[in-house]
């Protein structure tokens, strides 16, 4: 365990802090299959109490005032489990927004999906999409969903786009820069995260938001994913107001 996870582990879980704003926090969503296991369930019961470990995260989100909410809940690898395991996922997907894009809608969140719309069920990209449609102009908290979502690949289009456009001769290869890629890329015009939260004691970013994360702190928390909730969430907020971000500079600690 490393230190940084002994310290959120260690922080009290009572009562609500003033933490100030944070923009941006990330969550790669783990344990739901362990989770299961240790107490003699199917895998998918884990997956089900980790919908709802997402509703109350959500929730959370909005009364701490975080401003985006990005969650890894299918990654592009993901297709490699058993058949019968990403059927139910998708049925999850579907029944999750059937049944809460209402509650989202009326709680002003504004849902954004990114990742590739290849291989999806026809009928899950259509809900998707009428989820960002309808929810498009709120603006309490956008909910980021990262579905059937790999990072390297997501890095590898925006450079094809790139390439593309140098090829065609509407954009010089001088003028290739960061902010060029970086507009290419599933989460143009979403701030990179401030925080990034992994759950099960894993650590690793598993494909995650590999170019976002370039200045992100890291929490990780020995807690499965279906037993995340508010009082976690705060946890991680606090560690993270603990951090000195330099940004590649110098510490404004020692600055002072």
């Amino acid at each position: 365990m490393t230190d940084n996870t002994v310290r959120a582990q260690n922080q009290s879980l009572t009562g609500s802090r003033d933490l100030g704003p944070v923009a941006h926090v990330a969550i790669i969503m783990d344990g739901n299959g362990r989770w299961a296991k240790e107490r003699g369930l199917p895998r998918i019961m884990g997956h089900r109490k980790g919908v709802e470990a997402v509703r109350r995260t959500v929730k959370a989100a909005i009364e701490l005032n975080i401003s985006y909410l990005t969650i890894y809940s299918f990654s592009s690898e993901n297709w490699s489990r058993p058949a019968d395991e990403v059927s139910e996922l998708m049925s999850l997907m579907k029944r999750f927004i059937r049944q809460d894009l209402a509650e989202l809608h009326q709680n002003n969140v504004r849902i954004r999906v990114i990742g590739e719309r290849q291989n999806v069920d026809p009928e899950l990209m259509a809900l998707i999409d009428e989820a960002c449609e309808l929810t498009e102009l709120n603006n309490a908290l956008t909910l980021v969903i990262a579905f059937n979502y790999g990072s390297r690949n997501e890095i590898a289009l925006a450079a094809r786009r790139l390439a593309e456009r140098v090829a065609s001769g509407t954009l010089q290869a001088c003028d290739v820069t960061q902010e060029t890629l970086a507009a290419c890329l599933d989460t143009a015009g979403i701030p990179d995260p401030d925080l990034l939260i992994r759950t099960s004691g894993e650590l690793r970013i598993s494909n995650f938001l590999l170019w976002q994360l370039a200045y992100t702190e890291f929490v990780f928390l020995d807690v499965y994913w279906p037993d995340f909730g508010h009082d976690h969430l705060e946890t991680a907020l606090s560690e993270f107001h603990a951090r000195d971000r330099r940004f590649g500079g110098l510490s404004k600690r020692s600055s002072a």
